[in-house]
Formats: C-alpha cells, structure tokens, sequence
C-alpha cells in the first residue's frame, strides 16, 4: 500500500475524455501514442509506478482545452507489449489529487506539480455507503442497462461491496466527460451513489441521448 509520505509533488498526467479513475479502481488502457509509450517507460522506472488520469476540458468561446483541475492518480500494475510495439496497461487508482500547476520540461508528455491533501482519505480502507439501498439501486441499474442495451454479470453485481459496485459503474457507464468529473469530485461514496443515480435516472427520463452516450 501506498503512504501519504511516497506520493510525488510531480506526476506524468495522461489527459484522456471521457476516462475515469476513481480509488481502488482498475483502468485498462491501450497506449499507442509515442509520446504515451515514452510515459509508461519513464514510469515504470520510478518506485511508485504512478501516472495521473485527467480529463480535458474546453474553454467556452475560444475552443482551448485545458486540463479539470481534480484528476485520479494510479499505479502501473498490469503490463503487456503486442508484437506491433503497442502497450496493454492496467492502473490500479490510488488517490485523487488537485493539480497546482502544469511542469514545463524535455518530456513529450504532460507533467503537473499535485497536491494530494485534499484526498487523504482516498488512501484508506474501502469507503462505506450506510444509506445505501441495494435492492432499489439494482431495479434502477436494470432499467438503465436495459434502456442503453448494456449488458452485466448480475450475481457478481449482487455480491459486489458498495464502493466496488458504485465506483465501477461511475467508471464503466457511457456518461459524458462533464459527469464523469462530477462522478471524481464527488466528495463522498454516498454523494458519488447519488449522483450515479441522477445520471442513470435523468437517462431514463430521455434526457437526450448526446448527453448520456459517448
């Protein structure tokens, strides 16, 4: 496990729409890019195996994109290279952090000075949910499943802790970027659970099919 005292003031960030690390969680990623291949090897030569998932954001009316000042920090744990050089990766999320300022340097990819104290808590045990509905959350998750032809392993879904099923959902549900923000910034397990619930009830509600789907 990963102390408060090993996490670096600089990360490499890996700024990508749409994709969304939360604690605890596993992202699959397939990098290709050579900027990103440089980025994995240059991690995998540092002790903590960490690069920052952050997503862009445009700036309204002059079409810069700028990176959301709240991103999720994971460590490399999967690795596999195809025979075309491409790399297979797996992050593991380790904690949230606030992004201080963009680092300038030789590097082809993006580097940021982070502040991890706002998100302590990220490196604990797994969060709990006390008012968590089960029962009422699966008949919803089925209806939207159901509306947006999703499929599941339902009695891996059943058994699933709170955090478990409620972050892996937050992460693998076709939301757009700006609610996949809300769903990282979210500052509870619960307030992340209600927000879930007003995406998946807001989608049902026909809330424009642009708005849901990527």
């Amino acid at each position: 496990m990963i102390k408060a005292a090993d996490l670096p003031a600089i990360i490499p960030v890996f700024p990508l729409p749409g994709a969304l690390l939360l604690p605890r969680g596993r992202l699959p990623l397939h990098i290709f890019e050579p900027r990103y291949l440089a980025m994995i090897e240059d991690c995998m030569k540092t002790p903590g195996r960490l690069i920052g998932m952050i997503q862009p954001r445009e700036v309204p009316g002059t079409g810069e994109k700028r990176l959301n000042a709240i991103g999720c920090a994971g460590r490399l744990t999967g690795f596999s290279e195809t025979e075309d050089g491409r790399y297979m990766i797996t992050l593991t999320g380790i904690s949230r952090f606030r992004v201080i300022e963009e680092v300038q340097g030789f590097t082809p990819y993006r580097r940021c000075n982070v502040d991890w104290a706002p998100f302590s808590r990220d490196l604990g045990e797994a969060e709990q949910d006390r008012a968590f509905d089960r029962d009422a959350f699966l008949d919803l998750l089925a209806r939207y499943f159901q509306a947006m032809q999703l499929s599941s392993d339902w009695s891996s879904l059943k058994e699933a802790e709170a955090e478990l099923l409620i972050n892996s959902l937050s992460m693998l549900c076709p939301f757009a970027p700006e609610d996949k923000q809300a769903l990282l910034e979210a500052p509870s397990l619960s307030t992340r659970r209600e927000t879930l619930v007003t995406l998946m009830e807001f989608a049902l509600r026909g809330g424009g099919e642009d708005e849901v789907m990527q």
